[in-house]
């Protein structure tokens, strides 16, 4: 069989061996399950319509055919059932992941106003029918400083682990930031979501554990707080919204600086104009090869080369938009 990069680079971090070879990219292509049709993004040959399915599948298979490109595939168990089914990961050091639980924070139909009241949780995903053709989930956690939400919240997580250790599913977990907090503070948020991490995970086993985790990037300050506080948690960050190609690549830079060792980009890399070149741009960028300004410059460089017209002037696109990425 062949090895699986994700295992191999989880080894090498917690050994403490750790290089920004090992550095794990994984593309969160489960969108559906928060977007719905809109998921795979606008169809530019088609204005004002969304691609299919079918052109969302074949942007993963691509993905996996790029030897180092990402090491997860993350997906929806429908999605991932059909890709196991057209042997799409056969033979290569992708390993896939399928989101166990669609917590209602994430529920984003057009029209609709889910995301804005305090996260419920939910699963639809079928652990037992999901273990035939995956062994690694992602399960998620939002807490809001409510008691009786994130109580259910807890409870939740718990009846999935006692379920995932008997049918034999690993996980990993995202924790998101409040989506509809009660009486916290601001700036309080990275801290209590830190604190809320190492209580909720004090008291889980080893066999029960997660196999790293998935959160906001809330500052070099709280990132480098998590991760010196127990080096035995392999933290990975997510993309949140698309932003700029700049605000791409800074925050995998300053994410890897300060202890990230996972980068889990969905929007980021589905909205970008190439996602390939994207993927590309950000290796050269952990690798040190390039700072994330230089970049930018290649990737609009790769478009030009393609025939490809980016969505943003180069001026435009090395902009700094997302404010936490300004505070370093």
């Amino acid at each position: 069989m062949t090895v699986k990069a994700l295992d191999h680079k989880l080894s090498r971090i917690l050994s403490g061996h750790y290089t920004a070879d090992d550095f794990v990219m994984a593309d969160a292509k489960d969108a559906d399950m928060a977007f719905g049709v809109q998921a795979p993004g606008a169809d530019p040959a088609r204005p004002g319509t969304f691609r299919s399915r079918d052109q969302y599948l074949a942007h993963m298979a691509a993905e996996v055919a790029v030897d180092g490109a990402i090491d997860i595939l993350l997906t929806s168990a429908s999605n991932g059932e059909r890709l196991v089914k057209d042997g799409v990961l056969d033979g290569t050091p992708v390993t896939l992941a399928v989101r166990a639980n669609d917590t209602t924070d994430i529920w984003n139909p057009r029209g609709g106003t889910y995301a804005t009241q305090p996260s419920r949780p939910f699963r639809t995903a079928n652990l037992e029918l999901v273990r035939e053709f995956c062994d690694l989930v992602l399960y998620s956690v939002t807490f809001n400083n409510d008691l009786e939400r994130d109580l259910a919240t807890l409870e939740g997580y718990a009846a999935f682990r006692e379920q995932a250790r008997a049918v034999g599913i690993r996980h990993f977990l995202e924790v998101f930031n409040p989506n509809a907090p009660s009486g916290l503070d601001p700036q309080d948020v990275g801290a209590f979501v830190n604190d809320h991490i190492i209580r909720l995970l004090a008291g889980v086993t080893a066999a029960e554990r997660p196999q790293f985790l998935k959160m906001a990037f809330n500052g070099a300050g709280h990132l480098s707080e998590l991760v010196g506080h127990d080096p035995s948690l392999v933290v990975g960050i997510l993309g949140g919204s698309a932003g700029t190609t700049r605000d791409t690549f800074e925050l995998l830079s300053q994410g890897e600086a300060h202890g990230a060792r996972v980068a889990l980009f969905g929007r980021k890399i589905q909205r970008s104009e190439s996602q390939l070149d994207l993927l590309a741009g950000m290796r050269a960028v952990l690798s040190g090869k390039v700072t994330p300004e230089q970049g930018v410059i290649d990737y609009h460089d790769a478009l030009r080369a393609k025939g490809l017209t980016p969505a943003r002037s180069l001026a435009d696109d090395q902009v700094v938009t997302e404010p936490v990425l300004s505070q370093a």
